[in-house]
């Protein structure tokens, strides 16, 4: 049985007539076992491989190898499928055309799985809404799947259909499984795939090379079949009269969770969280309340994490009004740096974006303040990626130079990692 903690970091003292509460939540799971084996649930993976045209023969045979690695990494008795995916997304593997459109791994599954893919041929366009829309309706032919993978890799823009059809898609498959989503190369669009990635609760990331993606698939699928724990649930209690102004995961990623809520209660929202291994995350709640009177206490927030309606752990988040200029002025480390985090990446973005337009200025002022934050946070990560992008004159002040000849792959890689965090120093 998988252990969740939660512990709250915040300066609880607020001024007089202050009403905004701000707390860093760690959550952390112990012995969460593996993927579909503690009795909750079968867990359930699928491979999507991009199979277009513009894959072409290289880079399709390190897929069909990125693909194998991956299957052989499933642990036996987890249900599983094979996508390949062009303008249009057929199942490689199981050769069903009704019914159950997964099946479990074993020896001889896998084996004919591996004979699947190594029948891949390049052809065709590329219509990852498609793919998603098929990936949901075979997890859908298993009700009992309680965990739902899947690893997407492709190599090119999302040209056989429109924005709107990839958003409908992803709008229709949220929620029914998380998604891992990886690019090979740098001829795709890491907004239109970052966009699939968060709202199925992902990751995306470059493989610059076709060398590399074998070894990045195994990883993925042997990190998904550590994840003992299907899902679980941020819950989050405020008082009467309470807004509450976001919740965000911040560590190890950023991402806001704040559109997903669900009402469990009047007074209480659920927050999507997916699967867990061991474990530590962490998420910023912030709460605003009525301003009460010096010396008044107030609990701002109750964070709880649910698993199948089990309370399994709680943390509290308080507010006390003092007069104390040296109480009140503190800013808890912990929220002072995610706060920093967050915006790292929004600036990341957002100056990436302004140099694709032509927007010299703009892309110079958001990378600078980018370069500054990253060193006030300690994201040495992101100052050695930063470096690839712009010439750094002063890390302190963000001062920068834009760099005349940048590698598309850096510039991409820079921002695929955007949202990765670095833990606070103690």
């Amino acid at each position: 049985m998988a252990d969740f903690t939660a512990a709250v970091y915040q300066n609880e003292f607020l001024p007089d007539g202050g009403t905004d509460v701000n707390a860093i939540v760690t959550v952390t799971c112990t012995n969460a076992g593996l993927a579909g084996q503690s009795g909750g649930g079968s867990a359930g993976e699928i491979v999507i491989v991009d199979t277009s045209g513009s894959m072409g023969r290289t880079r399709l045979e390190a897929a069909k190898s990125a693909a194998s690695a991956a299957i052989q990494q499933i642990v036996d008795g987890t249900w599983f499928a094979v996508v390949a995916g062009t303008h249009v997304a057929y199942l490689a593997y199981p050769y069903v055309r009704t019914g159950a459109g997964m099946v479990q791994m074993n020896p001889t599954t896998r084996f004919e799985a591996l004979q699947a893919i190594a029948q891949f041929r390049s052809d065709g366009g590329t219509a990852m809404g498609t793919w998603l829309t098929l990936a949901g309706r075979l997890f859908d032919s298993i009700p009992m799947l309680a965990q739902r993978h899947a690893i997407l890799l492709t190599d090119g823009e999302n040209h056989n259909e429109t924005p709107d059809q990839l958003s409908a898609a992803i709008a229709a498959v949220t929620g029914k499984f998380q998604c891992d989503c990886r690019g090979v190369g740098v001829d795709w669009q890491v907004a239109e795939v970052r966009r699939i990635s968060q709202a199925l609760l992902g990751t995306v990331d470059i493989i610059p090379s076709p060398e590399e993606m074998p070894q990045v698939f195994a990883d993925l699928m042997r990190r998904s079949m550590s994840r003992g724990v299907a899902d679980a649930q941020l819950r989050v209690w405020t008082p009467q009269g309470a807004q509450i102004m976001f919740v965000r995961q911040v560590s190890p990623t950023v991402e806001d969770l704040t559109t997903r809520r669900v009402e469990v209660n009047p007074l209480t929202g659920g927050y999507p969280t997916g699967s867990w291994s061991d474990e530590s995350r962490d998420y910023h709640v912030a709460v605003r309340l009525a301003a009460k009177a010096i010396g008044q206490e107030q609990l701002a927030a109750r964070v709880q994490v649910a698993l199948g309606g089990a309370v399994v752990a709680q943390g509290l988040v308080k507010a006390k009004w003092s007069d104390s200029d040296e109480l009140t002025a503190r800013i808890s480390p912990e929220v002072a740096h995610y706060t920093g985090q967050t915006e790292l990446a929004q600036a990341i973005q957002e100056g990436l974006a302004a140099k694709a337009a032509g927007d010299v200025e703009t892309a110079t002022t958001k990378l600078g303040r980018a370069v500054a934050l990253a060193a006030e946070t300690g994201n040495e990560e992101a100052t050695t990626r930063l470096r690839k992008v712009v010439d750094i004159d002063d890390e302190e002040t963000g001062t920068v130079r834009l760099k005349r000849s940048v590698n598309k792959a850096d510039e991409m890689a820079l921002d695929t990692a955007s949202t990765k965090t670095t833990r606070v120093r103690g």
